[in-house]
């Protein structure tokens, strides 16, 4: 697994598992048609789908009725401080508060940031072992680390550059003014690798909504950047946050489409009249959710976000580190958990839930018309040892082989030359 073949020369995935309709029982859905087809793969695009037949004469590899599946995307993670790679460490005990993990953050990093480019790396491999090709991820920016995070997290994606895609966001984890971030902040705006400006906590942390979003705001429309701001505070002061976040998206219209917030508690324990007028001025505003699935105790209103037309984003969030203990890396089981936490269990159902591990992107749409793959689309996607996407999600399939870009990341098929 993990062994990266790089090639421009066309190739023949033979035998692939495609989704190709749902299949009807007085007009329930029951069952996902599927059927085997040869996929020609070139400059990192798919050239062609045929029905399987036998080839010969290109290199072609032999997929052996495994299902195709969009590519995973985990759009909400930390690459740059997981202790992934080190020793097994639980989390330390309960009732800590964020300051109180400031507090010991400042204490662990600088020895954390001596093999942080190596294990970046080892937890790079982990997600792609479950067919995750692209990640979201967060870097922090503090007096503690300064920009060596972020330098560190760049070497990692630059060993990685041919197999793992990534956008990354400049997170002032220990407060803007709590720590004083603003001149660390300022500094990472203008790199270039960095896509979106971060935030955590603004009333909690640094006492302020105003002053923070606005310093936020300000700063991601000088250096033409996203925003992805943490929000953990419930009640009055999450309602707030999120409100004068949309207002001031609204009042910088190239702000929409390119904002998000992280978590979002607030939105679990809001009235549904409130949740309701909230999710419609989050779709208007276009300003998208991104979280885990769940979040310790708290259940998320994802379904009523969707049908309101908000964008919702799933992650990982923390993979082994100091903050939080469960989570595995793989967004198909999130997709599961989201499945058993929702009640989705029919056919129909599971297979929109895989939307919760591909940032999306399903085969099929809810008329069971063909939305993936299309000749021309970008050639990255995993195989799984399931019948359909539905399968996969029920029982977290395990993954056979996941290309990027054209090229095989993991590989456990058979090939032919």
């Amino acid at each position: 697994m993990n062994k990266i073949n790089q090639t421009n020369s066309p190739y023949i995935l033979r035998n692939v598992r495609l989704e190709t309709g749902f299949l009807y029982e007085k007009e329930e859905i029951v069952a996902t048609k599927t059927a085997l087809f040869d996929i020609e793969i070139e400059n990192g695009k798919i050239k062609t789908i045929d029905p399987a037949k036998e080839t010969a004469g290109n290199q072609h590899f032999n997929a052996k009725g495994k299902l195709a599946l969009p590519a995973f995307r985990d759009m909400h993670i930390h690459l740059d401080k997981t202790l992934y790679g080190l020793p097994w460490k639980a989390v330390f005990p309960k009732n800590r508060t964020v300051k109180d993990m400031i507090a010991q953050e400042q204490k662990i990093i600088p020895e954390l940031l001596k093999t942080s480019v190596e294990r970046a790396e080892l937890l790079i491999k982990l997600l792609q072992g479950y067919g995750t090709n692209f990640a979201r991820t967060h870097f922090n920016v503090d007096p503690t680390s300064g920009t060596a995070s972020l330098e560190h997290l760049l070497q990692a994606l630059d060993h990685v550059k041919d197999s793992f895609g990534a956008e990354l966001v400049a997170f002032p984890q220990h407060g803007l003014y709590y720590t004083d971030s603003t001149g660390l902040m300022q500094e990472v705006a203008k790199w270039p690798q960095v896509d979106f400006i971060g935030g955590l906590d603004p009333y909690s942390i640094d006492g302020s909504i105003e002053k923070p979003i606005d310093f936020t705001i300000q700063l991601a429309v000088d250096n033409n950047k996203g925003i992805d701001i943490h929000l953990h505070e419930g009640g009055e002061s999450g309602y707030k946050t999120i409100h004068y976040l949309i207002d001031k998206v609204l009042e910088n219209p190239q702000l929409e489409g390119r904002t998000f917030i992280s978590h979002a508690f607030a939105l679990g324990s809001m009235s549904k009249k409130d949740l309701a007028y909230t999710a419609e001025r989050l779709a208007a505003s276009q300003v998208g959710i991104a979280s885990s699935v769940p979040f310790r105790n708290m259940m998320m209103p994802f379904t009523e976000l969707r049908n309101a037309g908000v964008r919702v984003y799933t992650g990982n969030d923390n993979v082994q580190d100091h903050w939080g203990t469960f989570g595995s890396g793989n967004m198909l089981q999130k997709a599961n958990l989201a499945a058993q936490l929702y009640g989705y269990e029919t056919e129909f159902d599971l297979s929109r839930c895989l939307r919760y591990a591909t940032n999306g992107k399903v085969p099929l749409d809810e008329k069971g018309n063909i939305e993936w793959p299309k000749v021309g689309d970008e050639a990255s996607f995993l195989l799984v040892d399931a019948s359909c996407s539905a399968e996969a999600v029920s029982r977290i399939s395990p993954v056979a082989g996941l290309l990027n870009k054209g090229n095989t990341v993991t590989w456990d098929l058979e090939e032919q030359l």
